[in-house]
């Protein structure tokens, strides 16, 4: 039976979790409802919040029950572990520098909004210069607790146990099959019949009506979901109360819908954590790379499979009508499966997506060790994008501006995308052994046997396992990038 410090540690970080559950309703509410003059008091409101959870965490209480507390079975045993890893980093950390940490992510993110607008980086420097330097307080704080560098105490809060020296070779292992991969997959692309475009408008109110259906399709509860608009695309909210966001323009429908799709499996894996361990630290999800798996297994994995695309074709012509053959599974799959140089990175491709997270990793880590200023951050950008694509951004909000990510705090959260989209294709993967009938079942929308064996291999282990251990209990071995890299040789260069 777990000792009764223990239980009081699950009643306080349950408390604790709440107030974050608070925490991620107002920062919806921020990007998705709240009147632009709402700005200053809401960074007040989020900050408070911030530093009540923080004093509750850090609490000398807190440390002794810690110290007494015993746990019996492996998901209590997890719980303890990820409650003293929790303790230790908070307690790295004054409940000032929490708080205004907080304010100054919010006062930058609105200064973005209009940086990002005028394409104009001036406006939002000041306001970025002000997040980094907090953010290298915060690294230098935790990594002297930790024992890692600062900027690896940085990605261990978005994904723990993975550091630079573990991405620095996967990233550079990739950018030299990029080099070789891309033109060959250009050359082969331009030999086909080029797609046929759908022709615009297609009317948001049918857009969003599609994104609704298709998402309820493929799983997501909307007794226990909202789907709303935002500048940028995510998702949020609780497990029982999950929050996605997309933007639509009539120019264009597939934004909005792909980005529905992934942000959908996001949800997915939100609604189905253990609820056993609801508000526990085990009970949370895995980790940022482990999360981006889930979006992408949906949005890059299944649904732009011939046999989902041949379900998806009828419904975007009810939608939208116009020429069926824009509509036809082979033209969507040419659409859908292009490979393009771009600069925005939500718009990208799998194959070239790789190359924004690894000029964003690497701008980062200069930008915290203090090899990179604010100032110097446009050109520094141009320069590492023309370096991996070949292109040179023309402007700021093409560039630099371009992401939330930075803007709001969020320095070594990057890396996990590309290691999210390289787990995606190991546990589809593992999933196409466990499931032989996976395309049938796709060509009708039926995404359960796929959502069930997520919900047993990942979503329903919490964040009991770390990382590696995830992927080896499903997939029967740590992150291997080469299944990544065979999915894109099947999909691009064949």
């Amino acid at each position: 039976m777990p000792s009764a410090a223990y239980a009081r540690l699950r009643d306080r970080f349950a408390r604790i979790a709440t107030i974050g559950e608070c925490q991620a309703m107002l920062s919806w509410d921020a990007s998705a409802m709240m009147p632009e003059g709402g700005g200053a008091a809401r960074g007040d409101q989020l900050a408070v919040l911030s530093g009540i959870g923080h004093e509750m965490l850090i609490a000398p209480e807190v440390g002794d029950d810690l110290a007494e507390a015993e746990a019996t079975g492996d998901w209590d045993a997890a719980n303890l572990d990820l409650m003293r890893r929790a303790h230790g980093r908070a307690t790295a950390l004054p409940t000032s520098l929490v708080e205004a940490s907080t304010r100054a992510n919010s006062a930058c993110e609105k200064a973005w909004r209009e940086a990002r607008r005028t394409a104009d980086f001036a406006v939002v420097q000041p306001y970025l210069t002000e997040v980094v330097s907090l953010q290298r307080q915060t690294a230098q704080a935790l990594s002297a607790a930790t024992g890692l560098s600062p900027y690896d105490a940085l990605m261990d809060g978005f994904q723990r146990g993975v550091t630079a020296a573990d991405v620095e070779p996967i990233f550079a292992a990739y950018e030299v099959f990029l080099a070789e991969a891309l033109p060959r997959a250009e050359a082969l692309q331009a030999t086909r019949p080029a797609p046929i475009e759908p022709a615009p408008p297609f009317a948001i109110a049918a857009q969003r009506v599609l994104c609704r259906e298709m998402s309820a399709r493929i799983g997501l509860d909307y007794t226990h979901a909202r789907l709303d608009e935002s500048l940028h695309p995510f998702s949020g909210g609780t497990p029982t109360d999950v929050r996605i966001t997309t933007r639509y323009e009539e120019t264009g429908f597939a934004q909005a819908l792909l980005g529905v799709l992934h942000e959908t499996g996001h949800a997915l894996y939100e609604r189905g954590l253990p609820t056993a361990q609801a508000r526990q630290p085990v009970g949370e999800s895995a980790g940022m790379a482990a999360h981006e798996s889930q979006s992408l297994i949906i949005e890059m994995q299944a649904a732009r499979t011939d046999a989902f695309l041949g379900f998806l074709g009828p419904r975007l012509q009810t939608a939208f009508g116009g020429d069926p053959r824009a509509f036809a599974p082979e033209n969507l799959a040419r659409l859908f499966r292009r490979v393009r140089r771009g600069f925005i990175r939500v718009d990208a491709d799998e194959m070239t997506y790789p190359a924004h997270i690894i000029l964003r990793f690497r701008l980062e880590r200069a930008l915290i060790a203090g090899n990179l200023s604010v100032a110097d951050l446009p050109g520094a950008w141009n320069e590492g994008f023309l370096g991996l694509l070949g292109m040179m951004p023309p402007n700021d909000t093409m560039g630099c501006l371009q992401d939330i990510h930075w803007h709001d705090g969020a320095f070594g959260y990057f890396p996990s995308y590309t290691l999210g989209a390289m787990a995606a294709a190991q546990l589809m993967a593992a999933a196409r052994r466990a499931l032989p009938g996976l395309d049938a079942q796709l060509a009708e929308c039926d995404l359960e046997p796929l959502l069930a064996w997520l919900r047993q291999n990942v979503h329903g282990q919490g964040a009991r396992l770390g990382f590696q251990d995830l992927l080896r209990t499903a997939t029967g071995k740590p992150l291997d990038p080469a299944d990544f890299t065979a999915h894109l040789t099947a999909r691009y260069l064949v």
